[in-house]
């Protein structure tokens, strides 16, 4: 195989996996947008403030709609010398960010059922806890997960093939997601601080 037709091979993996990521991304916002204009199908409880609980699922569908316009923007810049230690820094932050939340919140969601951690829901009114906990293992936490390993697809097609850095980000991005989840864990289990961004 030539190189050209190595590199046609791998700019479209690359757009293959941006589409995919985006529309990824877009199908998570749709659900909370549909929540944000008043939807209630598949709630696990009552919000406290359905004010607040709209005003979440707008800003959490608004984020999301980035994330699903980001991955097609950024296709072709993969193109450009200049912009890859940026795009390679892009997708090491939501790979690891988007792995670590998706590890942490299925070991917390298998203790709760388990009975072994209690989450707290302090914007809830009333919550059905196991409902919430079978909502969060089975659908929004494969959700980041699967997000996270297309962000690292895009890295790859993007730049990994192309850059001896490759193994550094793989490790890095590897030893940030454990001890990220470590954390998590530790301080979902009241064993750390918790620390709250925002």
């Amino acid at each position: 195989m030539s190189p050209s037709t190595k590199a046609s091979d791998s700019r479209q993996a690359l757009i293959r996996a941006s589409r995919i990521a985006a529309a990824w991304a877009l199908g998570y916002a749709l659900y909370r947008w549909y929540y944000a204009l008043g939807g209630t199908i598949a709630m696990p409880g009552t919000p406290a403030s359905w004010e607040q609980w709209r005003r979440v699922n707008a800003v959490g569908g608004m984020l999301l709609f980035i994330f699903a316009i980001l991955p097609i923007v950024s296709a072709s810049a993969w193109e450009h010398h200049r912009a890859r230690p940026l795009l390679l820094a892009l997708s090491w932050i939501v790979a690891v960010g988007c792995v670590s939340h998706a590890l942490i919140d299925i070991v917390m969601r298998v203790a709760s059922l388990a009975d072994m951690l209690t989450i707290p829901y302090p914007f809830w009114q009333s919550i059905d806890r196991r409902r919430a906990d079978m909502q969060d293992l089975f659908f929004n936490e494969p959700w980041f997960l699967v997000e996270g390993l297309l962000w690292v697809a895009i890295a790859w097609y993007g730049a990994g093939r192309r850059t001896p850095r490759w193994p550094w980000w793989v490790g890095s991005a590897m030893v940030a997601t454990i001890a990220a989840t470590v954390w998590g864990l530790l301080a979902a289990f009241g064993l750390v601080a918790r620390v709250i961004v925002g």
